[in-house]
């Protein structure tokens, strides 16, 4: 679960129900504010991917885009983000998606021989690799802070 949540104002996420569930599960939620979608930048840029790349696909007539948003999400959640130096899917579960071409390829065998095994790599992989992110996000931060300081 996440500890805070940022949504935009639409009612679904100011209903009666969400707010019960954020406090139930102590979720902080915040909002953007209204009719500024540029206060939701993160969002809004994946928003602007999505679109970008869906474009490329979609049939003349732009009525099948829904049947290709899956095969784009995996394809993004398994690309290499330039900034982290990992994926998407790394980053959430500390470990990168099985693709069809690893099926036929063939993977690296990593299955644990108990829970608690898996546990412990598991804790030590996500460790590792957020603190990889982190530094990353870091240095690209310092980077863009002396491209406009210039």
């Amino acid at each position: 679960m996440p500890m805070i949540l940022q949504s935009d104002q639409g009612t679904n996420f100011n209903s009666a129900f969400f707010t019960e569930f954020c406090k139930l599960w102590r979720i902080l939620k915040t909002q953007t504010t209204a009719l500024h979608p540029e206060s939701d930048g993160m969002v809004e840029r994946f928003n602007r991917t999505i679109l970008n790349h869906l474009s490329l696909f979609l049939s003349k007539n732009q009525t099948n885009w829904d049947t290709h948003l899956p095969l784009f999400l995996l394809i993004y959640r398994s690309a290499v983000h330039e900034v982290t130096g990992g994926t998407p899917s790394e980053m959430l579960f500390s470990r990168t998606l099985r693709l069809p071409c690893d099926i036929t390829f063939g993977q690296p065998s990593d299955t644990p021989s108990s829970p608690n095994e898996y546990m412990n790599n598991l804790e030590a992989r996500l460790g590792s690799v957020h603190a990889f992110a982190r530094e990353r996000i870091k240095l690209d931060s310092q980077r863009m802070k002396s491209r406009y300081d210039s």
